[in-house]
This record gives C-alpha cells, sequence and structure tokens, in this order.
C-alpha cells in the first residue's frame, strides 16, 4: 500500500499556504481514495509554522515513481526523503547541486519538530565530496546544531545515495564528513556496514577536561554528577561520547531500562568536564559478546538508536576488559553489529536503515 499525502508546511517567517505530498512505501492490494479530506489547524505552537492536510489517496506502490520524485526541482519546494536507522530517523536532502545547505538550522528544528513539522532527529545534506571522496555529508540536529558525524545517519545516506544514483546489489563510497572519511558499504542483504574509521582516546582530542589515566586516555575516570560519582570511559568516534557501565554508590551492573534518562542525560551533556558537550551511553553487560545501551545525544536528546554510541561503548568495553572486539549491542531500536579490529584498529558498524517516507514541503 502506498501512501500520499498534501500537507503545507511553511518555515519562513512570513506565513503561507501552499501544498507538500507525501509517499509511504507500505503494501497493499487494495486501493483508497479519499478525496475530500480537509483539515486546518488554526492555532499551532509556531505561528509561523501552518500545516494543512488534503487530498490523500492509498494506492499501489506502481503508482508512486520513487526515481521521478526525487528528480523534482520546483522553485520553492524542499522534495525529501524521511528515513531511520533502528528508530533514528533522519530527513535526507539531494543537495549534490550546491556546498551549501538547502535549509538553514533554524528552519531544520522547524522541520525536525515531532508535533509541528514532519518529525525527526535530524536533518541530513547530501553534498558534492571534497578532497577526492564521492559525496559530503552534513547534519543538522533537532537543536539545529551541527554534529561532526551521525552512524546511523550514515547508514541512511548510503541507502539515499544507491536510491538517488540507482544503484543496486553491493556498493561502497567514499563520504567526507566533520569527522573525515567514511566508507559505507551496502551489502546484498541491504544492510550496511560502514568503517568508522579508528577511535580517538587521547582525553584532551574528545575533548574532555577529565584527568587522562591511561596512556593518555580517560579510562573508568570518575565523575560527579549532581552528587553521584560515576566511572565513565571518554571515546571519540568523530563525535566525543561519554560511556559509564554504573556508578561507585552501586557495586551491580547498570539496569539500563530503570534509569530515568530524561533527568541524568542533560546533566552529562553539558557537564563542565566536556567543553564541546557529550554523548552519554549508559551500558548493561549481558556477555563478552552482548551489550545493552541506552543513550542520550548531544543535541538530539534520547534516541532510540546511535551508532557512533554504539562503536563507542565497544571501544569503552574493551578497554575496561569487559567485552570482547565484537559485540552486538542492543538498542531501544534494534541491534547493531560492532567490531573493533585489532589489525587496522578501525570500528566497523552493521545495521540497518530503511525508508519512511516520500515528502515535499515549501520554503
Amino acid at each position: 500500500m502506498a501512501i500520499a499525502a498534501a500537507i503545507s508546511l511553511s518555515l519562513p517567517p512570513q506565513t503561507r499556504r501552499s501544498s507538500a505530498s507525501i509517499a509511504a512505501p507500505f503494501r497493499s492490494t487494495s486501493s483508497l481514495h479519499f478525496d475530500s479530506l480537509r483539515s486546518n489547524f488554526s492555532s499551532l505552537k509556531n505561528p509561523n509554522l501552518r500545516v494543512s492536510a488534503s487530498s490523500m489517496s492509498i494506492g499501489t506502490p506502481e503508482k508512486i515513481s520513487t526515481t521521478s520524485f526525487l528528480d523534482r526541482r520546483e522553485s520553492g519546494f524542499l522534495h525529501f526523503v524521511k528515513y531511520h536507522g533502528l528508530g533514528n530517523d533522519f530527513i535526507l536532502v539531494d543537495n549534490r547541486d550546491s556546498t551549501e545547505p538547502r535549509v538553514t538550522p533554524e528552519q531544520a528544528v522547524k522541520l525536525c519538530d515531532r508535533n509541528f513539522g514532519i518529525g525527526a532527529d535530524g536533518v541530513i545534506f547530501a553534498m558534492p565530496g571534497v578532497n577526492g571522496t564521492d559525496y559530503t555529508m552534513r547534519i543538522f540536529n533537532s537543536d539545529g546544531s551541527e554534529p561532526e558525524m551521525c552512524g546511523n545517519g550514515v547508514r541512511c545516506f548510503a541507502r539515499f545515495i544507491a536510491e538517488l544514483e540507482n544503484l543496486h546489489g553491493k556498493q561502497s563510497f567514499t563520504v567526507h564528513t566533520g569527522a573525515g572519511l567514511i566508507v559505507p558499504e551496502i551489502q546484498e542483504d541491504g544492510k550496511v556496514k560502514v568503517d568508522m574509521g579508528e577511535p580517538i582516546l587521547k582525553a584532551s582530542d574528545v575533548p574532555t577536561k577529565l584527568p587522562a589515566n591511561k596512556d593518555q586516555a580517560a579510562v573508568k575516570a570518575d565523575i560527579n554528577v549532581d552528587g553521584v560519582t560515576w566511572n565513565v570511559t571518554c571515546v571519540s568516534m568523530g563525535n566525543p561520547h561519554c560511556v559509564t557501565f554504573g556508578n561507585r554508590q552501586s557495586q551491580q551492573n547498570l539496569t539500563v531500562d530503570e534509569l530515568n534518562l530524561a533527568a541524568i542525560g542533560p546533566k552529562f551533556e553539558h557537564h563542565e568536564m566536556f567543553p564541546a558537550r557529550t554523548n552519554t551511553e549508559f551500558v548493561e553487560v549481558f556477555s563478552h559478546e552482548h551489550l545493552k545501551m541506552r543513550v542520550w545525544e548531544r543535541g538530539a536528546g534520547a534516541t532510540l538508536a546511535c551508532g557512533t554510541g554504539a562503536c563507542a561503548v565497544v571501544v569503552a568495553a574493551v578497554l575496561e576488559g569487559r567485552a570482547g572486539r565484537s559485540c552486538t549491542v542492543d538498542l531501544p531500536g534494534g541491534p547493531l553489529d560492532i567490531e573493533w579490529k585489532e589489525e587496522d584498529n578501525h570500528v566497523y558498524m552493521t545495521g540497518p536503515a530503511e525508508v519512511v517516507f516520500y515528502g515535499s514541503v515549501a520554503v
């Protein structure tokens, strides 16, 4: 079943009403048409953001050509595809014709709003490559900040590029990011394996102000958060991560589902020991090959998955002697396979990326 809906979403300061289309890749043998659906939202949180729905139709997927949709270039419209990697969702924008993002950070905040916008953890732009790379990936978080990289986002990016370029089967590309060179590879089963590069362990480069205690790294270091002393290991996968397996007050392993993440997460993110703020992973150990984590992401808050975070968790677990170099990491949105290879010191992440729907928005 393919769904097409008309929605107007106005982002600039001036209020205007237009139409946007959304096509979701659901399947059914039935065909329903709603030709007179009219819904107006007259009172919204943001008076400059207007949403209306009309002429919704449901039909067979053959009636929607994703290729022709992505090729559209109408003036005043932003065409996008929404993807998710284990529930960590993004608005993907074809920006290959420009080195400047097609929307501003302020517009990205509105687009990502889950009540008054499209809803996402961030907006990702597919841009021209630099320094010999095939493509450049930039991201605006849901709060308008720009992270160096995003592991789940780069898997979605790879699938988006394959769709834009009409590529099939096993494919790989080189991608320039704020964290350096990233190489995603689409597998035959549709999952994406990503060479995430080498972890950065030097404390000052993560960066963290916590004193180094093991070969210039901060491993099982003490940090006081709201009167509780946590043991943390700091890792950068191009973006900063603070990984904890528990605190001094509790002698048992964390039970991550019992954490009040909304209360504790921001206190880690904005702690004075992290000059660039930090992503924070809370980890429960099931075995040497099986970990479970919850994450508070810098600039996005609690999310269902974080690819760079899962990589940082395995690196931290190895450094603390809690796990081996190849692990399945359970996240709220599902599992990722992570391997920190000893021979090249690179971390490899494998997981899914799926289309949610296609859409257009007035900008």
